[in-house]
């Protein structure tokens, strides 16, 4: 019996045909002589293996004794050993045979019909691609059965969802697992990363926050990096973040390549994931900010109208900042991956901001269970997104009451919740600490004259300061940056080098 006849006889069963509008009976797209090409290549020379493992898996071929051979070849490889007719036919001498002959015979058949090994990786490719052709045919017939029967417990936009996230997985498959970079691919790497760092504006090399001293000490926002802003409630790390979210989307410039690609000049577009507040929310404070209006005196409508006009002339000049927001609250580590990556194809998001971690949804059903898992699968999961978007992601934390009863209540990396994955995973930990929030909660009688006058000296000397508190930096230098804060608009700024002397001063010099 020839391999071609062979072929005939392993076709799959009618599980694997549609039906088309004429009502003819199609198979699902396969090509099974390409899978016996490869598997007599990898019999004949098991270095053929190697051009194929990269995308390919048991999983994409078409019949289960082809799936079922390049398993157990591939895993005797990898053991050390040879993979041939003879040291397979142990492991396949009980199987159903294929037609007249067995299932050993079989093997020494395809090797016996096998050319060469320069083409394995040919026929890898053809089998992906004919995977993922039945991939998709699968989706699509599951959307189309979904939707007919309409289950109450399952909504269209939970099916739409659903669709889009396996549509993503089909796509993005392919993209992992490409093998090993040359040094010199990597030296010119880095060599078009310092150019691109000296002749930027301020010599970075990252995304600019917008804040100069900020920036110097980081080096701005750098890309695959996962960067954790931690602080105590109404510390501002969602101001400070918002603040960055805004500066990033306003400097955005880019140019169109001869080949229609969007190279990104400045800045970047931002991909803003609100777990917690919704958009509207989000935009007051953009607004109070550019405005320079309390975000109160906003919501409660106690604006003159001098402030209205500003506030108007602020929304028509922030209106074409490229800054999207996603308010969906409690979010799933796949959904957020998904979205993420949509925004990168139709928008090429350069930074995505996430407020905050522990609002995120582990994808596992029984992460709720134990929480430090879930907590290590999010933020594992943030840091591949980064890698694989090649933008830096911000995800907000929040920190531990311990911070409360030390005397120094500045965070330290301890501080994190569910610190251990948070700590090991992020490429840079960022604390925000605002001294004047604990000396104003210390207020003394007025009565105690001597007390209350140095409270008042305390609270001139933190007023209106900010602190953001490096304590992990994979590229850089740890320490501290002093920030400008003014609450009644939301905003961090660069502080005055006399007001960052006087605050460095109180404190002994310290940085």
């Amino acid at each position: 019996m020839t391999l071609a006849k062979l072929a005939k006889s392993l076709a799959a069963p009618s599980a694997d045909t549609a039906s088309d509008s004429a009502g003819l009976i199609r198979n699902a797209p396969h090509n099974l002589e390409a899978e016996q090409a490869l598997l007599g290549a990898i019999l004949v020379n098991n270095e053929a293996i190697d051009r194929v493992t990269g995308f390919l898996d048991p999983g994409h071929f078409y019949d289960p004794l082809h799936a079922a051979i390049f398993e157990t070849a591939g895993k005797l490889i990898h053991l050390g050993k040879q993979a041939t007719p003879i040291t397979l036919r142990t492991f396949f001498e009980t199987a159903e045979p294929i037609g007249d002959i067995t299932v050993p015979q079989y093997l020494g058949r395809l090797a016996a019909n096998a050319t060469t090994i320069i083409n394995a990786h040919d026929y890898g490719r053809t089998i992906y691609d004919l995977a993922v052709r039945r991939q998709l045919i699968l989706i699509g017939e599951d959307l189309v059965n979904t939707a007919y029967d309409s289950p109450v417990d399952n909504p269209p936009k939970e099916q739409i969802e659903e669709a889009e996230q396996r549509l993503f997985e089909v796509a993005d498959k392919g993209k992992y697992g490409k093998g090993f970079d040359s040094f010199n691919s990597a030296l010119i790497t880095a060599i078009e990363m310092a150019n691109a760092a000296y002749q930027r504006d301020g010599g970075l090399s990252g995304i600019a926050t917008g804040l100069r001293d900020l920036d110097s000490k980081m080096g701005g926002l750098q890309s695959s990096d996962l960067i954790i802003i931690a602080g105590r409630p109404s510390m501002g790390k969602t101001a400070l973040v918002t603040n960055i979210a805004f500066n990033v989307a306003k400097a955005y410039k880019s140019e169109t390549l001869a080949d229609g690609t969007v190279k990104t000049l400045d800045g970047a577009v931002v991909g803003f994931f609100s777990l917690e507040m919704s958009s509207e929310q989000l935009a007051t404070r953009i607004l109070a900010e550019q405005a320079e209006i309390s975000s109160e005196h906003i919501r409660r409508g106690k604006i003159t109208e001098e402030e209205f006009r500003r506030l108007k002339q602020a929304s028509i000049d922030i209106s074409s900042v490229p800054l999207y927001i996603d308010q969906t609250g409690g979010i799933t580590l796949a959904q957020l991956t998904a979205r993420a990556r949509k925004l990168k194809r139709q928008r090429n998001v350069g930074l995505i901001i996430v407020d905050y971690l522990q609002l995120i949804t582990g994808s596992s059903k029984n992460s709720s269970d134990n929480r430090v898992q879930e907590i290590t699968q999010i933020t594992t999961g943030l840091k591949a997104l980064a890698k694989e978007l090649q933008v830096p992601v911000i995800a907000l934390s929040q920190l531990s009451r311990a911070v409360e009863q030390r005397e120094d209540k500045r965070p330290q990396l301890s501080d994190l919740r569910e610190s251990g994955s948070i700590e090991q995973d992020a490429d840079v930990v960022m604390f925000v600490f605002r001294e004047e929030y604990y000396v104003q909660r210390a207020e003394p009688s007025p009565s105690k004259m001597e007390e209350y006058g140095k409270w008042q000296q305390e609270m001139e000397r933190t007023h209106g300061i900010g602190e953001v508190i490096i304590g992990k930096q994979r590229h850089g230098p740890t320490g501290t940056v002093r920030l400008g804060f003014q609450g009644q608009f939301t905003r961090f700024s660069d502080l005055a080098q006399d007001v960052a002397a006087r605050y460095g001063a109180g404190r002994g010099g310290e940085e």
